[in-house]
C-alpha cells in the first residue's frame, strides 16, 4: 500500500515539473501571427489601456493606445528597449463636441469620440524580423481589412524614427 502512495506521489510530483516546464499559450505570438496574417487578433479590445491621445490638424481624432501583457509589462518595468512579442494598438474616432453635455455644463466645453477614424493601427515588436525598421512591424485595419499599401506602412517608420531613444515609441505609460 505504501509503495502505491510514493508512486502516486511520483507520479503527481512529475506532472507538476512537466506543466512547471511546459511552454506559455503565445499569446503574444498568436496575436502577432494574426496581424502578420492580415486578419484582427481576437481579443485586442481588451488589453489594458496605456494612453489616451488628442491629435490635431490634419488627424482631428481622439485615440487610445492599448497595449498586450508584453507591453504593459516593459511600460511598468520601464524596460527598453521593448521585448520582442509587444505589440501596441492605436485606435482612433473622431473628435465631436457633445451638444448634449454642453447643455448640461451651460457652455461648449465637452467633446467626445464619434465615429471611427483612420483604421486600427498596431506595432509589433519583432527585431530580427523588422530589423530594417527598428525592430517594429506596422499594420493597419481598416474596416477590419488589412491595408498592404507598404509604402505608407514605411511612412510609420517614418514619422517613429523620431523617436529612436524611446524604442520608436511616441507613447508615455499613463498608469
Amino acid at each position: 500500500m505504501k509503495w502505491i502512495a510514493l508512486l502516486l506521489i511520483a507520479v503527481v510530483a512529475l506532472v507538476c515539473v512537466v506543466a512547471a516546464q511546459a511552454p506559455r499559450s503565445g499569446f503574444a505570438d498568436e496575436a502577432a501571427a494574426a496581424i502578420s496574417g492580415g486578419n484582427l487578433p481576437p481579443g485586442y479590445r481588451d488589453w489594458r489601456l496605456i494612453s489616451v491621445a488628442r491629435e490635431e490638424g490634419s488627424l482631428d481624432d481622439i485615440r487610445a493606445v492599448l497595449g498586450n501583457d508584453a507591453a504593459i509589462k516593459a511600460y511598468r518595468e520601464g524596460t527598453r528597449p521593448f521585448p520582442d512579442g509587444t505589440i501596441i494598438a492605436r485606435l482612433a474616432w473622431a473628435h465631436l463636441p457633445s451638444e448634449e453635455n454642453n447643455k448640461v455644463f451651460g457652455k461648449a466645453q465637452s467633446f467626445v469620440a464619434g465615429p471611427p477614424k483612420n483604421g486600427v493601427q498596431f506595432m509589433v515588436k519583432d527585431s530580427k524580423k523588422f530589423a530594417s525598421t527598428g525592430g517594429w512591424g506596422y499594420s493597419q485595419f481598416d474596416d477590419g481589412k488589412s491595408l498592404r499599401d507598404q509604402a505608407m506602412l514605411q511612412s510609420c517608420y517614418d514619422c517613429h524614427r523620431a523617436f529612436k531613444a524611446r524604442d520608436f515609441v511616441f507613447t508615455h505609460y499613463a498608469p
